[in-house]
């Protein structure tokens, strides 16, 4: 399926849609289109640095092994008590990473063979090209700022009459690469069934079909884009992915699995993502909702959280202990874009743990009665402007 870029002029008059904000959060990076460029280190290097690398020589300071760290370029390059460096930059034969992970001796090569974790040719590729190229280390995309980056030219592709957009280019570049081919373009009727399982999630009817087929305007897959954004459905079939996220429950979770009446928060998300609500108004109402003014949205994200009853004996302090630790890696996993590779200090982590406590401090004395629940029932129908 192609997808289909508006006109300029009708671009100019539409906001970016939040689902496009929230999608890209769940997007580590984008395709590179050059075959010759070196080794991404966000998309290729970093995770075989966190699979194969970061239990013994990463963050953890509590399991790392002969004291080298490679989560951190500076900790990486530095020299050993062996006087060797593990990388040295521009110079693969000089590192000693690249000696242990292609040595063929089992006292020496890294992952040692009790690991029982093996690298990949590729994976020996990606990392000796990255150091030959000068391993420049990145921050995680989630602490990057986003940039566009360049289409690819035209010119440069085995089709240059394929593309229709901009996005067609990055498309056909990485096809290209890859030496597939661009799939035949698929019929009007499986075109609409596609979009409408991608936007609502559910098929067209017979008669949104007939429609859809009847039209002969070169505008109809648009028309029928945004008849799908308009629909109640959009919202309730992506907030879904967003819950998921927010761990949003009906119920406590744990032996007792007692009710909640956390759905205020549910119909709030669905009806954002229905008014196209701009991503940083989205993120204040769910992690500070209880500090604006009309107290809506209750910082709901960080609150659905599963939690234990206190029974079989559990101290409470062991229960809140718990959900804070929950709250607190839910809040990295959706803004920082959380993974096992992704060094985030004990500060950092802190700082997150201060807010979640002050949330739960504040939340303690609600009830469902209270005002700032009733002003986020009243908002869920209507996304607060």
């Amino acid at each position: 399926m192609r997808v289909v870029i508006r006109s300029s002029d009708a671009a100019e008059k539409q906001r970016p849609r939040l689902l496009v904000v929230i999608m890209s959060v769940m997007i580590a990076t984008a395709t590179t289109a050059a075959s010759a460029a070196p080794p991404d280190f966000a998309r290729e290097v970093r995770p075989v640095l966190s699979n194969r690398c970061f239990k013994c020589h990463g963050p953890d300071e509590g399991n790392r092994e002969g004291g080298l760290r490679l989560d951190l370029h500076d900790a990486a390059t530095a020299e050993l008590d062996s006087g060797a460096r593990a990388i040295v930059p521009e110079h693969p034969l000089d590192s000693e990473l690249v000696a242990r992970i292609t040595s063929t001796d089992p006292d020496l090569v890294m992952p040692p063979p009790h690991t029982k974790v093996v690298l990949t040719d590729d994976e020996k590729r990606i990392l000796t090209e990255w150091i030959a190229a000068g391993a420049e280390y990145r921050p995680h995309w989630a602490f990057e700022r986003p940039t566009l980056p360049e289409p690819p030219a035209a010119s440069g592709l085995s089709r240059a009459d394929w593309p229709r957009n901009p996005i067609d280019r990055f498309v056909l570049a990485r096809l290209d690469r890859e030496g597939v081919p661009p799939a035949r373009e698929a019929d009007a009727a499986t075109l609409c069934r596609r979009v409408h399982l991608d936007l609502v999630g559910l098929p067209p009817s017979p008669a949104e079909l007939d429609a859809f087929l009847a039209d002969p305007s070169p505008e109809a897959y648009e028309k029928l884009v945004d008849r799908l954004l308009a629909s109640p459905r959009y919202g309730e079939r992506w907030a879904r992915r967003w819950l998921d996220l927010a761990r949003y429950a009906d119920t406590n979770g744990y032996e007792k699995d007692r009710e909640r009446s956390i759905w205020p928060y549910r119909d709030w998300v669905i009806s954002a993502l229905n008014d196209d609500m701009p991503f940083d108004r989205f993120t204040i109402r769910q992690i500070a909702g209880d500090m604006l003014p009309e107290a809506t949205a209750v910082a709901g994200e960080e609150r659905g959280q599963g939690r234990g009853g206190g029974g079989c004996g559990a101290p409470a302090e062991e229960g809140a202990a718990a959900q804070e630790h929950g709250r607190v890696d839910a809040l990295h996993v959706v803004w920082h874009g959380g993974h096992s590779f992704v060094s985030v200090s004990s500060r950092h982590k802190s700082v997150l743990a201060t807010i979640v406590q002050a949330a739960r401090s504040a939340g303690a004395s609600r009830s469902a009665s209270a005002p700032a629940a009733r002003n986020l029932r009243a908002a869920a129908g209507s996304a607060a402007k």
